[in-house]
């Protein structure tokens, strides 16, 4: 049996194609495994993060591809499609991270009423959220456009609430006016929302083009564009929250902010091309925020479940305004995927946009 995956060369992410690959047929699935047909799967700018991080991160070695490419991994839907888990039906509706491509072997593991998760050996050494699997057939949250906005902003609103966890447990080092780069993206709009609705002033920083949208939001107390940064009072303490990963940026802020700046946190690379060593910076040295590490404090300090209920309100706050600020458009196909990822890949997209994605015709 063969399938169908979307992969990209590791050293260039320009050169991409798609390619056939071969998946056991139903009857030669060993004890346990599942044959999944991957129907979904959201891409966003998120998506270019795991690309770029492929190696620090061990992101490539979950789902393998041809010498020098990998396979991005994507958070999507996938159906069960022949199983041979006496407790998974065929027909089981799975939500959890995949391939960008048309089938996926599981090893199940851990199977419960609620999940499962891949104990496949080449995919372990990472987070355990990656091998994990929700059981949602019949669930209304992960269903229809409510799935949709799952797939595309709950991984990246779960990055939103741990860096907000992460700076109130740290009483935002006594700022009091938040920076967010790249204000335009998901992960950005979902830690404005969360700082917003505790206090916080929330200033979105972006470029000109996406001024209008970013004010829409209704999460920022202030938008300045990039050229405009070091117009900004900077006689009171702020964070930075750096979505962005532009060296130059970083730099203007903390020379602008001087002593000021109390706390500089880099969480993405959505400016992957810019990034750069600037050296010695004044204000609080800049530092990698690392989500699981945030996952595995909160696990030991909030107990079983702990994480999930504090998440699920955060999310249930946050899930109405997408109705109002995001556009989900459906593509199906491999020039389609390809196109889509190329845009995204070259910041083509209107952060407006949500893209969901099939590899199947």
């Amino acid at each position: 049996m063969t399938a169908t995956d979307f992969i990209v060369a590791r050293d260039n992410f320009e050169n991409c194609k798609t390619i056939a690959t071969t998946i056991p047929a139903a009857d030669a699935l060993p004890q346990g495994a599942l044959l999944v047909k991957v129907n979904r799967f959201a891409f966003t700018a998120n998506n270019i993060t795991y690309a770029g991080l492929g190696h620090e991160l061990k992101y490539w070695q979950l789902f393998p591809a041809p010498q020098g490419f990998g396979n991005i991994p994507v958070w999507g839907f996938g159906e069960v499609i022949a199983s041979k888990h006496p407790n998974v039906p065929v027909g089981e509706r799975l939500f959890g991270y995949f391939p960008m491509a048309t089938h996926l072997v599981i090893e199940a593991t851990d199977v419960s009423k609620r999940g499962l998760r891949d104990g496949a050996a080449h995919r372990q050494g990472v987070a355990p959220v990656y091998n994990a699997y929700a059981r949602v057939g019949g669930d209304p949250a992960y269903a229809g456009r409510q799935g949709d906005y799952q797939a595309l902003l709950r991984p990246l609103f779960m990055l939103s609430f741990l860096v907000d966890d992460f700076l109130t447990e740290n009483d935002d080092f006594g700022a009091r006016t938040m920076l967010l780069s790249s204000a335009s993206s998901k992960t950005a709009f979902g830690l404005g929302h969360l700082l917003h609705s505790r206090g916080r002033k929330v200033i979105g920083l972006t470029s000109a083009s996406n001024t209008g949208f970013v004010t829409s939001l209704g999460c920022y107390d202030e938008v300045v564009t990039y050229d405009c940064v070091t117009s900004l009072p900077s006689d009171a303490p702020v964070a930075f929250v750096d979505m962005a990963g532009n060296s130059a940026l970083r730099a203007d802020l903390h020379h602008h902010f001087d002593d000021q700046m109390k706390c500089s946190v880099r969480v993405g690379l959505t400016h992957r091309a810019t990034d750069a060593d600037e050296g010695e910076l004044p204000g609080a040295k800049p530092r990698w925020f690392f989500a699981p590490d945030q996952i595995r404090k909160r696990a030991k300090d909030w107990g079983p479940g702990g994480i999930e209920q504090r998440f699920g309100a955060g999310w249930s706050g946050f899930a109405p305004m997408l109705e109002r600020c995001l556009s989900v458009v459906e593509s199906r196909g491999p020039e389609a995927v390809q196109r889509v990822y190329l845009d995204t890949l070259k910041g083509r997209i209107p952060p407006e946009q949500g893209h969901m994605l099939s590899l199947l015709g």
